[in-house]
C-alpha cells in the first residue's frame, strides 16, 4: 500500500514499531544506524539466552521490531555522513527520529534544515514528554514515562508499589501513535505537496490507557478517579475484580454491571447457581441496576464481597478450557489469562496462519514470530522479511543516492486545510476502540457519521465517569470517543432503515465496525454485500479475534483481549495472581493500529480506485508489544512472566513511597552517573562502599534487599521535590500521577490536553489529539455528541430526503 515511500529510520528503540508499521505496509524502510549499532540492538531478551554474551545480531527485540527494513550505517558526528543524510533525505517522504528535542537541529538536521532540501518530506519526532513544554528535555524511560501518563497509578495490588507489565510498553504506544500521524501528513501532502513535523509525547500518547479515568476530576470536582485494586479497579468503597483462579491458572471476567453488561453477569450467574456455587436468590439479583445498589447503600459491600467468592469457588472447579467453552456457547464475558506458550500454541492464531517464519538475523536457522497486524483483502502487509544485520545495506543505500529519484525542490502553495477533508466515513462501532479510530479520523477533518439507536446502548454512555450524575448522555469516556463526529439515530434492525443505510454507504468512503463476526452478515451489510453497492468500498471490521477461527465468535471487551494476549500473565508480583495492565487494554492499542490500516487503504484507493475489507483482530496486533517475549520463548526456550518492576536493563528501577498516603516516585537508573546522583540526592554515602552495590551487576542480584533501603528514604521525602532533585541531575524519575495530578501537570496543560465542550446545560471536558501536525493540526471538535443530534443534518442535507420522507421514517420508528 505504500509501495514508492522512502522512510529514514533513525529512531532508537523508543520508534521502532513505527518504522515497523510503515514496512509491514510497502514502504522502503532504512534504519540509519551509527557505527557501533542503534541502542536498540543492545536490548533485551537475546536469542543467546544470556545478555553477557549476546552480539549485535542477538536481540530479539531488534528482530521484532526492525524486520522488512534496510540497514545503513552513517557516523553523524561527521559532516561527511550527515552530508550522506541530507541526501537521503532530499530523496525521502518520512524521517523517523526519537532523539530529545533539537538534536536532530543540533546538527543541522532538523525538520527546518531538511525541508528548505525536500519540502515534501514529513519528519516525526518521538520523544517521552513532546517537543516543547517543561518537561520537553526531561530524562525518561519506560517505567517513567508510564508513571507520567497515568495507567502506572491504575495498575498492581493496593497494598504494594504500582506495578508495570514486565515488558517495556509506553514507546509502543507512542510509535503506534506515531505511525498513523505519519499516515495522517502523507494523505495531506497528496494533496498540498507539503510535508511537516509531526511531534509525538508519549506522555499523551499513553493517557488513553487510562480509558477516561484521567477525565473523571475535571467532570466532577472532588472525584479521584478510580485507583489499582489488583486484578480490578475500585471506585469509592467499591472494588471490581477480574481475575480469578481456574483449576490451571486463572481468568479474567469482566464482572460488572450496567445495561450493557448486567445481562452477561446475569447469565455467568445462572451457571454459577447451576454447579452450585450459589443460592437463588444471588442468581437473581439485579445485576443491570447493581451497581447504583452498591452506590446507594441498599446493597451492603459484605454481600458484594461475598458474591465474589462464590465467583471464585466456581472458576477454581473449572480448567480454563473449559471455562472458555463456556463463555462461547452462554456468550460470557470470561477468557483465559494466557501465557506466551498458549499464544503460540493457539488454535485461533494457527487457523489464521498469524505466525510467520523468517529466517534468523544470526544465520542460525528459522524462527516462529508475530505476523500480520491486520488483515486486508487486497493488500496483504508484508511481514516475513527478517531483521538487517547492521550495515547490511549500506552500500545498496547510498549507491541509490546516484540512481534514486530526486524530490522537487519547489515550493508548493500553501495549504492549511485539515489532512482528511473530504474523507467520509460511516460508522457503526461502539465501546472504546472502534469509536476511538473514527476519533483519530474525525479529528483531523473526516466527515465521520456515526450511526447508533437507543435500542442497543453503547457501553461507552454506560461507563464511568459521568458529568452531571448518571445518564447515557453524560459518560465521558462516550463523549472523548466520539467529540466530531455526526450522530445520527437509526435502528438498522428496521426494514425502513435499509434505504438510508444504503444511500449512507453510497457516500461513504469507508465503513467502520465492531459487531461481533458475523453480525454485519446478517443485516446484509457485510464487505461482499456492500461492494455490490460501491464496488470500491473499504471497510474495517474491529473485534477482539477477527472474522474467522474458532474463536471468532468469542465476545468481550480489551480486558478479555489483554488475557487472551498474553498481557495479564506479565503483569504484577511473581509471588501473587497475575493483574496485569489496567482495564481493556487491547481496546487502547487497537485504535492507531485500525487507523493506520484505513489510511494505507485510502492511499491505495487514490492510486488504483480499488476498496477492500480490512480485518482487525485486537490480539494480533496487541501481541506485536509482547513480541520479543514469544521470541525469547522460540529461540532458546526462556519464559517471561509477572516480575513487579524488575527490569534487566535498570537498577534501581521501581516505584517507591513517598510522603502522603499511597504516594509513589518512579525510578529508574540509567547508568553509574545516574546510580552516584541517587545515592547523593539520597544521602547515602555508604552506598558508594557497598560491595553489593558497586555496579549494576551487583545490583541487579541484590535488587530486593537495595529497593527495601531506597524505600526507607524516600517514604520521607516529598514526591515533587525529590522529582525535581532526581530529573536535575539527569536521573530518570517521575512522581506516579492520579487522575487528580495529571489535571494539574503541567506538561500536559502546556499542550492543551484538556479541552472543555459545552451544549446547553451540559460541560464536560475531553481529551487533545496525542500528535501534533506542525501545518495542519488536528481540529477536536466542539460539540458534545449527543443521541441523534445530526439526524436532520445527516438525513436532509447529506442525503437530501426532503421532510416527508424523513417524517415517514420517523413514524415507522427508524429514527429510534
Amino acid at each position: 500500500m505504500l509501495d514508492n515511500i522512502l522512510v529514514l529510520d533513525l529512531s532508537d528503540e523508543r520508534g521502532q514499531l513505527c518504522g515497523m508499521m510503515l514496512a509491514d505496509l510497502g514502504a522502503d524502510v532504512v534504519c540509519i544506524e551509527p557505527p557501533g549499532g542503534s541502542t536498540a540492538r543492545h536490548l533485551g531478551p537475546f536469542a543467546t539466552g544470556d545478555a553477557a554474551e549476546h552480539d549485535l545480531e542477538s536481540s530479539l527485540f531488534w528482530w521484532a521490531y526492525a524486520r522488512n527494513k534496510r540497514s545503513a550505517v552513517l557516523d553523524l558526528q561527521t559532516e561527511s555522513d550527515r552530508e550522506k543524510l541530507r541526501n537521503l533525505a532530499a530523496r525521502a517522504d518520512i524521517l523517523i527520529e526519537s532523539g530529545s528535542p533539537g538534536t536532530m537541529a543540533g546538527w543541522g538536521l532538523g525538520h527546518t534544515d531538511l525541508s528548505s532540501i525536500n519540502p515534501r518530506l514529513i519528519t516525526v519526532s518521538i520523544t517521552p514528554f513532546g517537543q516543547d513544554g517543561p518537561k520537553a528535555h526531561w530524562p525518561a524511560t519506560d517505567l517513567t514515562v508510564l508513571a507520567a501518563g497515568g495507567p502506572l497509578w491504575l495498575t498492581g495490588d493496593p497494598d504494594r508499589p504500582p506495578t508495570r507489565v514486565c515488558f517495556a510498553q509506553a514507546f509502543h504506544h507512542a510509535a503506534c501513535e506515531a505511525a498513523t500521524a505519519a499516515l495522517v501528513a502523507l494523505h495531506e501532502r497528496q494533496r498540498s505537496g507539503r510535508g511537516q513535523h509531526v511531534d509525538v509525547s508519549a506522555q499523551q500518547a499513553l493517557t488513553i490507557a487510562t480509558q477516561s479515568n484521567i477525565l473523571a476530576p475535571l467532570v466532577d470536582p472532588g472525584n479521584p478517579g478510580f485507583s489499582r485494586s489488583g486484578g480490578g479497579i475500585k471506585t469509592g468503597t467499591t472494588q471490581l475484580r477480574w481475575v480469578y483462579p481456574a483449576a490451571d491458572g486463572y481468568v479474567s471476567i469482566t464482572h460488572v454491571f450496567g445495561s450493557s453488561v448486567g445481562p452477561t453477569t446475569g447469565r455467568m450467574m445462572e451457571c454459577v447457581y447451576a454447579d452450585g456455587f450459589c443460592d437463588e436468590a444471588t442468581r437473581d439479583k439485579d445485576w443491570v441496576a447493581y451497581g447504583s445498589l452498591l452506590d446507594s447503600g441498599a446493597e451492603p459491600n459484605e454481600e458484594w464481597e461475598r458474591i465474589k467468592l462464590c465467583v471464585e469457588a466456581w472458576t477454581k472447579s473449572k480448567t480454563k478450557r473449559e471455562l472458555l467453552v463456556l463463555a462461547i456457547e452462554r456468550n460470557l464475558f470470561i477468557a483465559p489469562i494466557q501465557t506466551p506458550k498458549d499464544c503460540l500454541e493457539s488454535e485461533q492464531l494457527a487457523s489464521r496462519d498469524y505466525y510467520d517464519e523468517w529466517d534468523r538475523p544470526d544465520g542460525k536457522g528459522r524462527v516462529k514470530a508475530p505476523g500480520a497486524w491486520v488483515k486486508l483483502s487486497r493488500t496483504p502487509l508484508r511481514t516475513a522479511r527478517r531483521a538487517p544485520r547492521l550495515g547490511e545495506h549500506t552500500d545498496e543505500v547510498l549507491a541509490e543516492l546516484d540512481s534514486g529519484r530526486a524530490k522537487t525542490q519547489s515550493v508548493p502553495p500553501q495549504s492549511n486545510d485539515l489532512p482528511l477533508l473530504g474523507v467520509k466515513v460511516l460508522d457503526f462501532t461502539w465501546a472504546v476502540a472502534g469509536p476511538s479510530t473514527t476519533r483519530i479520523l474525525a479529528d483531523y477533518g473526516a466527515t465521520v457519521v456515526r450511526v447508533e439507536s437507543g435500542q442497543r446502548i453503547d457501553a461507552a454512555r454506560t461507563l464511568r465517569p459521568t458529568v452531571q450524575g448518571a445518564s447515557t448522555e453524560n459518560g465521558v469516556l462516550f463523549h472523548n470517543c466520539n467529540i466530531g463526529k455526526r450522530m445520527i439515530s437509526l435502528d438498522i434492525t428496521r426494514p425502513e432503515s435499509r434505504d438510508v443505510l444504503l444511500d449512507l454507504v453510497r457516500w461513504a468512503d469507508v465503513v467502520c465496525e465492531s459487531f461481533a463476526p458475523g453480525k454485519m452478515k446478517k443485516l446484509g451489510l457485510d464487505y461482499a454485500s456492500l461492494r455490490e453497492i460501491k464496488p470500491d468500498i473499504i471497510t474495517l471490521s474491529s473485534s477482539l479475534m477477527g472474522q474467522s477461527g474458532p474463536l471468532a465468535q468469542f465476545a468481550g471487551y480489551g480486558n478479555l483481549g489483554a488475557a487472551l494476549g498474553g498481557f495479564n500473565e506479565m503483569g504484577g508480583w511473581p509471588d501473587r495472581p497475575p493483574v496485569g495492565p489496567y482495564g481493556a487494554y487491547t481496546d487502547y492499542m487497537a485504535p492507531r493500529f485500525n487507523a493506520s490500516a484505513v489510511l494505507a487503504a485510502l492511499a491505495h484507493h487514490r492510486r488504483t480506485g480499488e476498496g477492500q475489507q480490512i480485518d482487525m483482530a485486537q490480539i494480533e496486533a496487541g501481541l506485536h508489544f509482547l513480541a520479543p517475549a514469544l521470541l525469547a520463548l522460540e529461540t532458546n526456550g526462556e519464559v517471561h512472566t509477572r516480575s513487579g518492576n524488575a527490569d534487566a536493563t535498570y537498577a534501581p528501577h521501581g516505584c517507591y513511597p513517598v510522603e502522603g498516603n499511597d504516594r509513589w516516585i518512579a525510578i529508574a537508573v540509567d547508568g553509574e552517573r545516574s546510580w552516584r546522583a541517587l545515592c547523593d540526592v539520597l544521602n547515602t554515602d555508604e552506598w558508594a562502599k557497598d560491595a553489593r552495590f558497586s555496579d549494576a551487576t551487583a545490583r541487579h542480584t541484590h535488587a530486593e534487599i537495595l529497593d527495601e533501603q531506597i524505600a526507607e528514604r524516600t517514604r520521607l521525602r516529598k514526591g515533587e521535590e525529590l522529582e525535581a532533585a532526581l530529573v536535575a541531575l539527569g536521573v530518570p524519575a517521575h512522581c506516579v500521577l492520579d487522575s487528580p495530578s495529571l489535571c494539574e501537570d503541567q506538561q500536559l496543560r502546556f499542550r492543551d490536553h484538556f479541552l472543555e465542550r459545552t451544549s446547553g446545560k451540559l460541560r464536560t471536558f475531553v481529551e487533545g489529539s496525542r500528535s501534533r501536525l506542525s501545518r495542519t493540526p488536528a481540529q477536536v471538535g466542539d460539540t458534545i455528541p449527543m443521541f441523534g443530534a445530526d439526524t436532520q443534518w445527516v438525513l436532509a442535507e447529506l442525503l437530501g430526503y426532503d421532510d416527508q420522507r424523513i417524517a415517514q421514517l420517523a413514524i415507522a420508528g427508524a429514527l429510534e
